[in-house]
């Protein structure tokens, strides 16, 4: 038996969302705020012994208990969560759930279960709260019942945990309420909850007090070994006893330091771990603990405190997560039929190579502990490491996306989550001229791309498709000049080239992630199409397959024609930069330049960077203006123009100051910054306003 999928509602900022587990693992990614630990939250507060609290209502929910008015038409809101549960008729345990099915659904491959926290008698809530805090002259109270509800005590005593049955019809669900005693047994028969905590506070300074590791190793030896039987002569021949304890201990947790030396710690310049008993008589009788890190070479013991955060945080979730399994496998009344446990960020302290591995040791760890014939528990990772993914196969992602929602009500929004399953995603077909790229082999390509570039795209607000590294280098300063504002934003800045720009484009609209392409015209003669030409030259046609698939257009002179508009696609979620024709002052006089590539356009439009004194793409540049517009285009494209080492002198170069007296002296337009070409700056400035829109939701 399996979990399969949970539904979501008004939870923190969860207020409508599914999202589905795998057999083995699952793994929640997002940026920070985006709700991956509300998603394990709610597990905890309907399956374990976590309380609710007010606040755990989402913001527009609060809201609406403030509003609350028995004399009107209106309910109290409720946190629901529905549990999808998948069975195998030919299981062993199928047993059990046919006898809980026979009441909780015609489907006995599936099982659905509500739990939601609701109000028990809103009459009796408001008299209570009306008691407390009576209307005063004004017909005004002094607090809002949010308020009430969350004094000590008064959530707890008018809200309670339901039970319902859930059962499918196609798109429509029902639920028939169960008792609320019995639901709750059943609900715990079917399914067990634990948890690594993120904040595991290993990293205690203090060596008296930094034993975390110590008490772990002490608990997972009373709850899941044999338990050492001490003779009376422990009482008095304490150092005795204790050195029979830890010989004990030391065969007792050979399998365990076996298993975690199977993780490739501690390593052969490391020191080795040691349990050893230190305590008194009375406390050893009771098998207390100590963890002492032992030399190699000297034999010479350390206290738990003298080890690196990493160690110790590796060690620790994997004594929590096969503790966690082993109670499982030891529960004999009732156990539930099935297991999820929730790791949060994992690669705190870790570093790359760890990171990349912890998932695969994490079930070498539980495949030492338990039986073959045993299932094994479900794992749920809440991380924020590109490390982490490069090793997840893409259909176990879960991607929580921080996104302004309606509140259904008044008009206001507020910052909820979407969550996306990238097992559900699937590429549509990409036609470019003819040649077409099928859903599968799209796939692959992204998959690849995302693991060979560690990608950081499942945290980022907004993404930059760019054309090469010339653009990347530039992008930082770019914005700085453009839209400095954007440097309080999250972006990936991916390198794709002209001809795999669309192959993003189906990813990033199902994560619904803003992301700005800057490509070029990359002009070429209609007559042959491997050679390049001036972009003004008459019937040119643009050799980029990202700009010939986002506007279905070949033409140069079309795609100069394209407007703002245009080049906002995607129901505002894509806009596509690219050279235009620019008017531009060149000696005294206005002329149209056109380039075909960023360092041409960037020439063009930086014209008074270009002497003695300033920049130089090497070559003197000519008086008249089409004969600068053929020398710059004849001089970019050569072989021996070097694009990288243009770009590094664009960074490292620097207006010229006022000079001496008697110098020659740069004009105003020297002395001020180089100017980001205009393509590019449209482009920044519509993804500042779009990341803006996305985030100004109502607080």
């Amino acid at each position: 038996m399996r979990l399969n999928s949970i539904s979501v509602r008004n939870f923190r900022r969860l207020k409508d969302v599914s999202i589905d587990f795998g057999d083995r693992e699952t793994v929640f990614v997002g940026p920070n705020n985006s709700g991956k630990t509300s998603a394990t939250a709610i597990m905890r507060s309907f399956l374990g012994n976590r309380d609710f609290k007010i606040h755990d209502f989402s913001v527009y929910c609060v809201s609406g208990i403030d509003a609350f008015d028995p004399e009107q038409d209106s309910n109290l809101p409720s946190i629901e969560l529905d549990l999808w549960f998948h069975v195998d008729p030919e299981s062993i345990a199928f047993g059990r759930v046919f006898a809980l099915a026979t009441d909780l659904s015609a489907n006995f491959s599936e099982i659905g279960v509500q739990c939601s926290f609701s109000v028990d008698d809103s009459a009796e809530l408001w008299k209570q709260f009306d008691n407390t805090f009576p209307k005063m002259d004004d017909g005004n109270r002094k607090r809002a019942l949010s308020h009430f509800l969350e004094l000590e005590g008064n959530l707890k005593k008018h809200f309670s945990v339901k039970i319902a049955s859930l059962e499918r019809d196609g798109e429509n669900v029902s639920a028939t309420p169960v008792d609320s005693k019995e639901g709750k047994k059943i609900l715990s028969s079917l399914l067990r909850v634990d948890c690594v905590d993120a904040q595991r506070n290993i990293d205690d300074e203090n060596a008296t007090r930094s034993n975390k590791l110590s008490e772990a190793f002490a608990t997972y030896y009373r709850r899941n070994l044999e338990q050492a039987e001490l003779a009376e002569e422990a009482v008095a021949v304490i150092e005795a006893n204790n050195e029979r304890l830890t010989l004990h201990y030391g065969e007792r947790f050979e399998p365990l330091m076996a298993m975690i030396g199977g993780l490739g710690l501690p390593s052969d310049n490391d020191r080795a771990m040691k349990v050893v008993s230190t305590l008194s008589s009375e406390s050893a009788l009771r098998g207390s603990t100590e963890l002492f890190y032992v030399d190699a070479s000297t034999c010479h013991e350390l206290p738990e405190a003298y080890n690196g955060l990493g160690f110790k945080n590796l060690v620790f979730m994997a004594i929590q997560i096969d503790h966690f399994y082993r109670q499982w496998l030891a529960t004999e009344d009732n156990r539930p039929l099935c297991q999820i446990i929730f790791v949060e960020e994992p690669e705190v302290h870790l570093h790359a190579q760890v990171q990349q591995t912890f998932i695969r040791q994490m079930w070498e760890v539980l495949a030492a502990g338990a039986p073959e014939e045993e299932s094994k528990p479900q794992l749920t990772i809440t991380t924020h490491s590109s490390h982490i993914l490069d090793a997840v196969d893409f259909s176990k992602i879960r991607y929580f996306r921080r996104k302004p929602l309606d509140n259904g009500e008044d008009g206001h929004t507020f910052h909820g989550t979407t969550v996306h399953s990238l097992g559900q995603f699937q590429p549509d077909p990409i036609d470019v001229d003819g040649q077409v790229v099928e859903p599968l082999a799209a796939l692959s390509f992204l998959k690849k791309y995302l693991r060979l570039t560690h990608c950081d795209l499942f945290f980022a607000d907004a993404v930059v498709l760019v054309e090469g590294s010339v653009e990347k280098l530039l992008l930082p300063r770019m914005i700085d000049l453009a839209a400095s504002s954007l440097n309080t934003k999250y972006l990936t800045v991916l390198e794709v080239g002209g001809a795999y720009g669309m192959r993003f484009a189906g990813l990033l609209e199902f994560l619904e992630i803003p992301y700005l392409v800057i490509t070029d015209i990359d002009s070429v003669d209609p007559q042959d199409n491997r050679k390049n030409c001036i972009a003004t030259t008459d019937g040119a046609v643009s050799s980029n397959a990202t700009l010939r698939y986002f506007f279905d257009e070949a033409g140069v002179r079309e795609l100069s024609a394209k407007g703002f508009d245009d080049c906002q696609q995607a129901n505002g979620m894509r806009f596509i930069a690219y050279q235009k024709p620019m008017t531009l002052n060149w000696n005294s006089e206005d002329h149209i330049f056109h380039g075909r590539t960023l360092e041409e356009a960037f020439v063009y439009e930086n014209l008074n960077h270009f002497n003695p004194r300033g920049l130089s793409i090497g070559i003197d540049l000519p008086e008249g203006s089409e004969e600068l517009h053929r020398a710059v285009w004849e001089r970019v494209k050569s072989s021996t123009f070097k694009k990288t080492e243009f770009a590094m002198d664009v960074l490292a170069y620097e207006p010229p100051a006022p000079q001496e007296e008697g110098e020659a002296a740069p004009n105003s337009a020297e002395i001020a910054s180089w100017i980001v070409p205009h393509y590019i700056a449209e482009g920044l400035r519509w993804l500042d306003e779009c990341i803006s829109q996305s985030q100004g939701a109502d607080e």
